[in-house]
């Protein structure tokens, strides 16, 4: 008889959700882990498994999705290894060999984000869309593309936050939090770029406060980037730094003013085509549900 039982792991730059899931959705056991060390994280990762797996049964696949930058090309003898990434300790990380030798069954690899529009493409918010993105706002930021319910990957894969956004005209100085790029999107609109900018989380900052509208500012080019280049009819937005209230609505307007009516989206409207994650806090590790499951 072929398991239903699979490890999901998402592997983010602050911590680890690892969860054990039947193939309907259902998560028997879920853990959070903080992301520290290499070996000491994939060590308590697999004993949080083995114990699951002695108290469920055997896996029928692992799903990983991971920060990045990541080898995500099965044919390359890198492949399953964090690359060159900001997260001190972990270029070259090999995170899927540790798993498949110990639980002897296929891995699933792939970037967090690419995982995320997996699982909002099957289970919620990009449902039906023929081309999708997600986008993740948070320690760093990302998107993963999805075309004809396949995602994309090419040279490695789409690297969203790295692009360089042109300056609010109230934000000319600040130097960006990136350390390969300084200002790039990530290094203006992160987290950490929020913090370092205004000594604060987004959602902690009052309602009228500029940083609002600068980071929407910022957020909004990706957006016209990704209809520029891919004319997506569904983009979701998800991460920590999206749950501050109204920032999804400030994206759609200063999107809706910097496309000019260009991107045809007026028969669809900027209310329908950018939406916040329908999974939430569960899309990672649905995503890497997904990605075990195409494994098996």
């Amino acid at each position: 008889m072929t398991s239903d039982l699979f490890a999901c792991i998402e592997a983010g730059g602050t911590k680890f959700m690892l969860g054990v899931a039947r193939g309907d959705r259902r998560m028997l056991r879920q853990h959070r882990l903080p992301t520290t060390a290499p070996e000491e994280t994939i060590a308590t990762a697999i004993a949080f498994f083995a114990t699951a797996e002695a108290e469920l049964g055997r896996f029928a696949a692992v799903g990983i999705g991971t920060f990045g930058p990541a080898d995500v090309d099965p044919t390359s003898p890198g492949w399953g290894r964090i690359v060159d990434t900001p997260k001190p300790g972990w270029s070259g990380t090999d995170l899927a060999a540790p798993f498949a030798a110990r639980f002897r069954c296929p891995v699933g690899f792939d970037t967090d984000v690419n995982a995320a529009i997996l699982a909002e493409h099957r289970w919620g918010a990009a449902a039906g869309a023929d081309v999708a993105t997600y986008v993740t706002v948070g320690t760093g930021i990302g998107g993963g593309v999805i075309v004809g319910g396949m995602v994309i990957h090419g040279l490695r894969h789409p690297e969203m936050g790295h692009g360089s956004p042109v300056r609010h005209p109230r934000d000319p100085e600040f130097a960006g939090v990136c350390p390969f790029h300084g200002a790039c999107l990530e290094g203006l609109a992160s987290g950490p770029a929020i913090q370092a900018r205004w000594g604060s989380p987004l959602s902690d900052l009052p309602d009228g406060h500029e940083a609002h509208e600068i980071i929407a500012f910022y957020l909004a080019q990706l957006v016209l980037w990704q209809q520029a280049i891919l004319s997506p009819s569904r983009v979701v937005f998800g991460g920590g730094v999206l749950a501050t209230p109204g920032l999804v609505a400030r994206i759609r307007a200063a999107a809706d003013r910097a496309a000019a009516g260009y991107f045809g989206v007026d028969r669809l409207g900027y209310d329908a085509l950018i939406v916040p994650s329908a999974l939430g806090g569960e899309a990672g590790l649905l995503g890497a549900l997904a990605l075990a499951m195409a494994a098996r």
